[in-house]
């Protein structure tokens, strides 16, 4: 193959339905992966320029923000999950027709959806920053950046929903590039508007939105010339009554799952505050790193959607005890080596945000409870994302509910109850971490059973049931 056959290669959608499972997968998940790492970039570089050019008060008022801006954005998650499914579907089984109106249906659901969330985000948000109870101090700048994030939602709705149409599509590169012409603006425009023009947190979002903004633009586009696959103009931007539902259906139940997450992280903050601004700004630098650290195994979870769902649309289903097996192997893998990085090197990530004694060592011994749950999130991420592809998207959230709701955020306040001291009156800060690992655990051991048991199985067509 020359050169000019290979690149066509590697840009072009990934059909997975044929050739090796392992080969369609590594190509599909490596630019995935890289790209989710650049995403993560984002809130990333925003933390580092405001802890060393602003302060820790500052850091905190981000990092309080973010369950709060997550929990909004739950509706786009589902939107997104939905689109992936069904597209991933409907490009396996070569049913153009059906996939151009998912796609155009995907969009004109974000848009409404975005514009609405733009409006309410913005009038919403020092109530929503009161909920979780920061020093004054902190919760003045949270607002400030809370607000200005949601005038460009938009962009960044555009972005998560389309890259996800993308992906269902087998085309994991494109997002990539996208992602890190943003990433790489990003970073310049958060020197520029807070190094050289002092616009403090305001700065931070603004460079923000104008990158996210500019992403979605650009996966927009990118849908509009994929006419080899599927077309996007102004017929098929009429949403679609059934599919739209279709969509909102599948997609429920990961925006649920997120919404437990963010509430739970929401609940879990006003803990966070309450145990003072060292702690606080602690937790935000652990979750940045937390943040890279969990981005493999997302990506693992969403290749494992889309090969199970393009191999159900083709009725290829004999094809999913294979790539479930390399997908696994890939993901414990790329995490084992993840957590040896964290342990050897924990230290000198944390000195990326802040070098306050105090935060630096609340911060290592968080990383040093987190470490183990990497691996277990691994296990849970590619049978739950199995699940999805087949369309089964109610048992992973039952499972997260159980696992945060029921198990995670009870255990938090009791342990800070139990270990409070002079030093710490409201609580020690292992409690927030320690029950985060026990309900990681709890979900991989669920996770396997569920998987086990094969009820998934329910939601693929009746004639593949028997076969898989």
């Amino acid at each position: 193959m020359n050169v000019t056959a290979r690149l066509r290669s590697f840009f072009s959608v990934q059909d997975m339905t044929k050739g090796k499972p392992m080969t369609g997968l590594v190509k599909f998940a490596v630019p995935l992966l890289i790209g989710n790492l650049a995403q993560q970039l984002y809130n990333t570089v925003d933390s580092i320029v405001v802890g060393q050019y602003i302060g820790d008060t500052a850091l905190a008022a981000v990092g309080t923000s973010g369950p709060i801006l997550n929990l909004l954005l739950v509706l786009f998650m589902g939107v997104s999950t939905g689109a992936s499914i069904l597209s991933a579907q409907f490009f396996g089984a070569k049913d153009r027709p059906t996939l151009n109106k998912v796609v155009g249906s995907a969009i004109s659901l974000t848009v409404a959806c975005g514009l609405l969330m733009m409006v309410v985000g913005y009038f919403a948000s020092p109530a929503l920053i009161a909920m979780v109870r920061p020093p004054e101090n902190v919760a003045i700048g949270a607002v400030a950046y809370l607000q200005i994030i949601f005038l460009g939602i938009l962009g960044c709705a555009l972005y998560n929903i389309l890259s996800g149409v993308m992906r269902g599509l087998g085309d994991s590169v494109f997002p990539l590039i996208f992602l890190v012409l943003a990433s790489l603006l990003n970073i310049v425009l958060d020197v520029v508007f807070v190094a050289s023009f002092g616009m403090g947190i305001a700065g931070v979002a603004w460079a923000t939105i104008i990158a996210q903004a500019i992403s979605g633009v650009l996966c927009f586009v990118r849908l509009c010339t994929m006419r080899d696959v599927c077309d996007v103009n102004r017929h098929t931007l009429r949403p679609d009554g059934p599919l739209t539902k279709k969509l909102c259906l599948l997609g429920l139940p990961a925006g649920i799952t997120q919404a437990i997450f963010s509430m739970s992280a929401i609940v879990v903050q006003s803990l966070t505050n309450s145990m003072g601004e060292a702690v606080m700004a602690a937790s935000t630098a652990v979750m940045r790193v937390d943040g890279f650290a969990m981005m493999p195994n997302f990506t693992f979870g969403t290749a494992a959607t889309t090969f199970a769902g393009q191999n159900i649309g083709a009725r290829r289903v004999d094809r999913l005890k294979q790539g479930t097996k390399d997908l696994m192997g890939l993901a414990l893998g790329t995490s084992a080596v993840l957590v040896l990085c964290i342990l050897l090197f924990g230290q000198q990530l944390l000195n990326m945000f802040t070098n306050t004694p105090l935060t630096l060592e609340i911060g290592i011994r968080a990383l040093r409870w987190l470490a183990l749950g990497y691996i277990c999130f691994a296990v849970t991420q590619v049978l739950q994302g199995n699940m999805r592809g087949a369309g089964e998207t109610m048992l992973p959230m039952w499972i997260s509910i159980i696992c945060t709701v029921l198990l995670r955020m009870p255990l938090a306040y009791l342990l800070a109850f139990l270990t409070r001291s002079a030093d710490y009156p409201n609580g020690h800060p292992d409690a927030i971490f320690g029950s985060l690992l026990f309900s990681w655990v709890m979900g991989m051991v669920m996770s396997v059973i569920v998987y086990r048991q094969g009820r998934w199985k329910r939601r693929l067509p009746a004639e593949l049931r028997e076969a898989e």
